[in-house]
């Protein structure tokens, strides 16, 4: 089968090659360099290497942790990630199955610090001896309104599985339950849209 020509008048993502001399910094990738750099991150890493990044982002991480429960390979996983990274959170708890679909994501969980726990005991117990406080985001009986709730400091936001939730066990050990206020007639929000509202909240709060 011909290959078909690539289209010429399609946007093109990132940057080239760097014009020679290329800058006396450590911290970028000669292959980048040479070869150009098409990843999805902001022009500031450009041409940077990823432990470089990463390295970077740690001096400014926020104090949030975000726990997702993976029981079902959820789809939404990958983008709950990808808006973790935009917020530059401390880390992400993936509860449950190790593996999980990372579509989504975009490649944005190698600038993060990813943690697997096996059950909700290992999440809650690695918070508990972090003094990080757990909080469930779900619509269930008990939660209060997101939007008239001052979140801590040092928290956790713990989001369920797409169409379940939150298992009876995570709603046991969070300090409390919040929930996005909603008008409209859907029973619950989409899982990846409750997150990023979530995440959001918490940086008005915290900056």
């Amino acid at each position: 089968m011909t290959q078909q020509p690539e289209d010429p008048t399609a946007p093109t993502v990132g940057v080239g090659p760097h014009p020679l001399p290329w800058p006396d910094d450590d911290r970028l990738d000669p292959d980048l360099l040479r070869e150009g750099d098409r990843r999805n991150v902001i022009d500031r890493y450009r041409y940077w290497r990823l432990d470089a990044i990463v390295a970077d982002l740690d001096t400014t991480r926020s104090r949030l942790h975000v726990a997702i429960q993976n029981w079902e390979h959820d789809f939404n996983i990958g983008s709950m990630v990808r808006t973790a990274n935009a917020f530059n959170v401390a880390a992400v708890h993936i509860v449950g199955r190790r593996r999980w679909n990372r579509r989504g994501a975009m490649v944005t969980d190698r600038y993060l610090h990813v943690m697997h726990h096996e059950d909700e005991a290992s999440l809650l117990g690695y918070l508990a001896e972090r003094g990080i406080t757990p909080v469930g985001v779900d619509n269930l009986g008990g939660s209060v309104a997101l939007e008239d709730n001052a979140l801590p400091l040092d928290c956790c936001l713990i989001f369920g599985s797409e169409g379940p939730g939150l298992t009876d066990a995570m709603v046991a050990g969070c300090e409390r339950l919040v929930a996005i206020t909603q008008k409209g007639s859907t029973r619950s929000m989409n899982a990846g849209a409750a997150a990023a509202i979530a995440m959001y909240h918490w940086s008005l709060q915290h900056g």
